[in-house]
């Protein structure tokens, strides 16, 4: 017999005496092979309802025979494939021949059709779920980590890592009920009896593995592994593992330790970003709401900072949905906005008013280092605890600040209103988040704005000509935008920050800001302002979700891996939704040879609020400016007129083509920072173009892409940037890199008799 598929010539004469025989009404006791319980399900399946089918399949199931897993498997397919799967009758003889497997082959028999089963048979899985879990519960063993083994499937990279690791130690007398129990955790969240249940099992050594257990969870990331049905397949967690691991969190509920905070947050972190740390799936929906469902249940102002990371790294939305209720929740019992309670709960990580702790010889500044009396070498002789604390505390500090200028930034994007004292408490004063917000510009509402001066009297704000105001502690404030300020305004600011050395957390006075065209004002209800560009597929959707945007999927085949268009969307402040569409090109399938997508085009933007389609000149101005921002961005990073091999009408038109607005404030920056290079007598701006007078040639850098053009043919000149050029003083951490790659290209080519990569000198010459 053929595992399935069909019988060979002797069972098929087999099948026929038997389908004689019960025609006939004959008796058919002595009949125990696997053919006969092959045949008897087959007729089974016919008619689940009929009695003397029922009959003989109960004498196939009595004397079961020692089958090939190839067999069994066959049994469970005949089941499956029935027009009416959900009749329980028609699993009992799968059941039982599965049961008389060894161990090991039911797993394999068993592994993927249980999941199978479970997720889309539900009415059968109720009836039949506890015996198929009872034959893949593992079978007594004397070795601790063998025991471990049979009950984590070891059957994903992750899962063989930590057995390797943990197996022992999972495996002992007063662990290994608990593991059992946490392979059980199959609900969307633990029931009363299940969490009873895991508080009588844990015991103190449990408690002292599972944060082992947790780290290597939240340092794990998904492997290209081969998969048994066809090809490779990336796998992040299988789901008994994934199952498993739910427990594990969920027991973080009955522990009291410093270290269940911190943990969860990493793991909600990991687990909910997207496969390779972006996008809009997550790589463990299951196990990241798992975590969040824990903060949720602990409660306390603790949590608050690691929802927050979550908030700033996640974009699947079920996950965003179960952080904001979680934040709500917190906030209301607490009697505050989830903004406040945010503002409230940033960790100091115990750091000083200077953004750094000593102890000990040992100091840990707010960027993460440590040095021992001001040297980089730690000396042996440091206190080996104390420096493991901090070298912890270095790691938290990481996560932290990123997320807290996430937090700012959206706050200036959302024009959010905050009272002076608020400000100066939960801001200005705080070693973590006031590292970002003392750089920045804060404006009375409706009145002056300045940077953050501290006084004897506390702080003040101070404007470029040097004067000062200390704005009562009930008075409104926000964070400075340029769009609501005039040209002559915006120029005082840049020009205060280039000449004192200002360096923002992100582009604030150099902001680029977007006012309705011409051309949008006749198209009304949308815009082509970012439209017609060639991205890269994978590069602009990462880019763009990590600035909350949703919903793009392209593909070539079909709805389950996207179409050949599809619509990004961001929800706005008032309840607006912007929408950006997206297509693939008519080579698009050939270029990708039916495989993943490579390359999409931008289309138009517009914006809707409750399904109207708003007019352009209805969109707030500072909404519109952000909106656009992302969208010149994400053109702006990853268009393929970047690329310096690239080719074709595009690409010259992109790449030497009109400046956007991030180009133009590019040059406007490049305005203020020449004067201050040692190249400044070889540089001039002209146009959309850096100058560069080089010994050999001069130079003609192109604002918006980089690319290069040598007098006094414009040849092309094609250069890779390093990342290692000369460092110069930018008033702002730039997303992108594009003025850094300009000066640094600038500063190579005004010395190009000094260049000694042949790639380039063949180009010179």
């Amino acid at each position: 017999m053929d595992a399935w598929g069909g019988l060979r010539e002797a069972d098929e004469r087999e099948f026929a005496r038997l389908d004689a025989a019960f025609a006939a009404g004959a008796p058919l006791s002595g009949e125990c092979d696997a053919v006969f319980g092959m045949w008897a399900q087959v007729r089974l399946c016919e008619a689940p309802a009929d009695e003397r089918r029922q009959a003989v399949l109960g004498q196939a199931i009595e004397s079961v025979p020692e089958w090939p897993r190839s067999a069994v498997a066959g049994l469970w397919r005949l089941a499956f494939g029935t027009a009416d799967a959900s009749d329980p009758r028609l699993y009992r003889l799968p059941l039982a021949a599965t049961a008389a497997l060894p161990y090991p082959e039911r797993r394999r028999v068993l592994e993927r059709d249980h999941v199978w089963l479970r997720r889309y048979r539900g009415p059968v899985w109720d009836l039949i779920g506890d015996e198929v879990l009872a034959l893949l519960a593992e079978p007594e063993a004397v070795d601790p980590a063998e025991a471990a083994r049979n009950v984590l499937w070891d059957d994903d990279p992750f899962t063989t890592r930590l057995l390797g690791a943990f197996a022992a130690r999972l495996g002992r007398p007063e662990v290994l009920p608990l593991l059992r129990h946490w392979a059980t955790a199959r609900d969307s969240r633990p029931g009363p009896r299940w969490m009873w249940d895991a508080r009588e099992l844990l015991t103190a050594q449990a408690v002292e593995m599972i944060p082992g257990v947790l780290r290597e969870l939240a340092a794990h990331r998904e492997t290209r592994v081969r998969s048994p049905y066809a090809g490779t397949e990336t796998v992040f967690l299988r789901e008994p593992t994934a199952t498993a691991l739910r427990g594990v969190v969920w027991t973080c509920e009955l522990i009291d330790r410093p270290w269940v905070t911190p943990l969860l947050g990493d793991v909600a972190v990991t687990t909910g970003t997207g496969i390779g740390g972006s996008g809009a799936n997550a790589r463990s929906e299951l196990l990241a709401n798992a975590a969040i469902g824990v903060l949720a249940r602990r409660g306390g102002l603790d949590v608050v900072a690691q929802l927050a990371r979550v908030q700033a790294k996640v974009r699947k939305k079920t996950i965003l949905a179960a952080v904001e209720r979680t934040l709500n929740e917190v906030a209301e019992r607490a009697g505050l906005s989830p903004e406040q309670l945010l503002d409230r709960t940033v960790p100091t990580f115990g750091l000083g008013p200077d953004g750094t702790r000593s102890e000990q010889g040992l100091c840990l500044s707010l960027d993460g280092r440590i040095t021992y009396e001001g040297r980089k070498t730690i000396p042996k002789t440091a206190d080996r605890e104390l420096l493991a604390e901090l070298r912890s505390t270095a790691k938290e500090l990481r996560k932290a600040v990123p997320a807290e200028r996430f937090r700012v930034e959206r706050a200036l994007a959302t024009e959010r209103i905050w009272r002076w004292r608020d400000v100066c408490e939960h801001f200005l004063d705080h070693p973590v988040t006031g590292s970002i917000a003392r750089n920045l510009i804060w404006e009375i509402l409706q009145g002056p704005a300045g940077l953050p001066v501290r006084s004897e009297g506390g702080w003040e704000l101070t404007d470029p000509e040097g004067r000062r105001i200390q704005p009562f502690p009930d008075t409104p404030v926000l964070l400075w935008h340029p769009i609501a300020h005039t040209v002559q305004e915006v120029r005082g600011w840049r020009d205060h920050l280039i000449a004192n050395d200002l360096r923002q957390p992100f582009k604030q006075a150099f902001r680029e800001v977007y006012l309705l065209t011409p051309a949008e004002e006749r198209t009304r209800d949308h815009s082509r302002r970012f439209a017609r560009h060639l991205l890269p597929y994978g590069q602009a959707k990462a880019l763009l979700t990590e600035r909350g945007w949703r919903d793009l999927s392209l593909g070539h085949w079909g709805w389950v891996y996207g179409s050949g268009q599809a619509t990004a969307t961001k929800e706005l402040p008032g309840g607006l939704t912007a929408h950006w569409d997206f297509h693939l090109d008519e080579h698009s399938f050939d270029r990708d040879a039916g495989g993943t997508a490579s390359i999409c085009v931008t289309g138009d933007l517009r914006f809707t609020a409750e399904e109207r389609t708003v007019p352009l000149a209805e969109v707030p101005p500072l909404t519109f400016s952000e909106v656009m921002r992302d969208a010149d961005l994400a053109v702006g990073v990853t268009s393929t007129g970047l690329d310096p091999d690239g080719h074709g009408e595009y690409w010259e038109s992109y790449g030497f083509g009109e400046l956007s607005e991030s180009a133009e404030m590019r040059r406007d920056a490049l305005a203020r920072l020449l004067p201050r290079l040692s190249i400044a007598a070889r540089c001039t701006l002209t146009g959309r173009f850096l100058h560069v007078k080089g010994d050999l040639r001069t130079y003609k850098i192109h604002l918006g892409s980089g690319n290069i053009l040598m007098e006094p043919n414009d040849a092309y000149l094609c250069i890779v940037p390093s990342g290692d050029g000369d460092q110069v003083f930018l008033p702002f951490e730039e997303d992108g890199g594009m003025l850094s790659i300009i000066l640094s290209k600038a500063f190579l080519l005004a010395a190009d008799t000094a260049i000694t990569d042949a790639s380039i000198t063949r180009q010179l010459r």
